[in-house]
């Protein structure tokens, strides 16, 4: 397993990110309903909005996935916060990343992964909306772009909490 690193930003991304307010709090069902939408869109059992915390990987939402958070050290979006949209892992097994983390070897035995960056407006990468899938599976052009979509869906409801509560 390849430890995620950290972005050279680390500091400017962590101050971002807890400048959202957003670390665990409850969930709320506009988030839950994103993540469910995108599983049932791309027929996979899980999906998450999730958030790279210091040492932490920390749920906003999650559908279909038991654990609220987890290490970092042991996350795929540790790993998709350095790409410029998104991370598409075809089969986690044979990929030298991933094939022998604890989230591929054991429950809950991820085969697939593809996660979309939630980049805010001033260039911060906070987090993914992700989803996984227990065996490998394709995932094209337009497949990275709907999950795209949905990714920005999550980063305006970000925004929206945050004025909430300003």
């Amino acid at each position: 397993m390849t430890t995620p690193p950290l972005p050279r930003n680390e500091s400017r991304r962590l101050d971002a990110l807890r400048e959202l307010l957003i670390l665990d709090t409850p969930p709320e069902e506009r988030f839950d309903r994103i993540s469910a939408f995108a599983a049932k869109e791309f027929d996979v059992p899980m999906a998450l909005v999730s958030l790279v915390d210091r040492d932490r990987l920390w749920s906003k939402s999650q559908f279909g996935f038991e654990e609220r958070e987890s290490p970092r050290e042991e996350s795929f979006c540790g790993h998709a916060i350095h790409m410029p949209d998104a991370l598409v892992v075809p089969d986690a097994l044979k990929d030298p990343r991933f094939c022998d983390n604890p989230m591929v070897i054991d429950k809950p035995y991820v085969r697939f992964y593809a996660g979309s960056v939630l980049r805010l407006p001033y260039g911060q990468v906070v987090g993914t909306l992700c989803i996984m899938d227990r065996r490998p599976r394709q995932f094209d052009r337009l497949d990275v772009a709907i999950l795209g979509g949905l990714r920005d869906m999550v980063v305006e409801e970000m925004f929206r909490r945050e004025e909430a509560t300003s």
